[in-house]
């Protein structure tokens, strides 16, 4: 795994958040990361903040209730102010701790959950932005180290098979169930992780999108630890 990110022709690594937003995807490069090393205490507040479901969305009421030490406070302030910089920009960002995703059980030939890799999509330009300020790291995996699901010739024997549509709506049916979104690594892939505290832009597949859109994966979570991470 990359600790600069700069040895990978997918990422182009950028030294604030206004380079974040107004860098170009361009070429292979479907990824941006403002690499930042934080100080503050994350730990502190996975600690005291109140898991009610899997997931759950903290908002800025909860973060300001609690009650920090020094390094706490520091570490809250930088939340805060990463909020703030994505919603002035005209994003949702959400925070949210995180104990684990729910798996995808329903078939045993393809998996469509969030651990397995995947594109994300979106009828409009957008991008996903992701920080993992506490637990386990999202990966990457650059496209020409993946195949999509769909194209694995015992997998996609499976889905006709449970298609029960005309032949020709085959197509529609695997975007319909967001099949054609994931994707097996190839053998001796290299994913990229994305580590703690960077802020991360990923391409997403939309009508203009010039690049191909950036494969990415939940991480499983470590034994007995919350994730706390922003996405939008």
């Amino acid at each position: 795994m990359n600790d600069t990110f700069s040895d990978s022709n997918q990422v182009r690594v950028v030294s604030d958040f206004s380079e974040l937003i107004n860098t170009s995807f361009q070429g292979i490069a479907n990824a941006i990361c403002w690499q930042r090393t934080l100080n503050g205490d994350f730990k502190e507040i996975v600690s005291k903040l109140q898991l009610k479901d899997n997931i759950t969305e903290i908002c800025t009421e909860d973060l300001l209730a609690l009650q920090l030490s020094e390094k706490g406070q520091t570490a809250r302030e930088i939340i805060l102010n990463d909020l703030q910089l994505l919603t002035d920009s005209g994003a949702s960002p959400s925070l949210n701790l995180l104990k684990n995703y729910q798996r995808d059980e329903e078939f045993d030939f393809i998996s469509t959950d969030v651990y397995s890799f995947h594109v994300d999509r979106s009828p409009i330009a957008t991008d996903t932005f992701l920080c993992t300020y506490y637990g386990a790291a999202s990966d990457i995996l650059p496209n020409k180290q993946a195949i999509q699901k769909i194209l694995i010739p015992e997998i996609r024997k499976k889905l006709k098979e449970l298609h029960s549509g005309q032949k020709d709506e085959f197509e529609t049916f695997l975007k319909e169930y967001y099949f054609d979104l994931h994707y097996e690594a190839k053998p001796n892939a290299n994913p990229i992780n994305l580590g703690l505290g960077h802020i991360w832009r990923l391409a997403v597949d939309h009508p203009e999108q010039k690049v191909l859109p950036c494969i990415h994966r939940a991480p499983v979570e470590n034994d007995g630890e919350y994730r706390l991470l922003l996405i939008c």
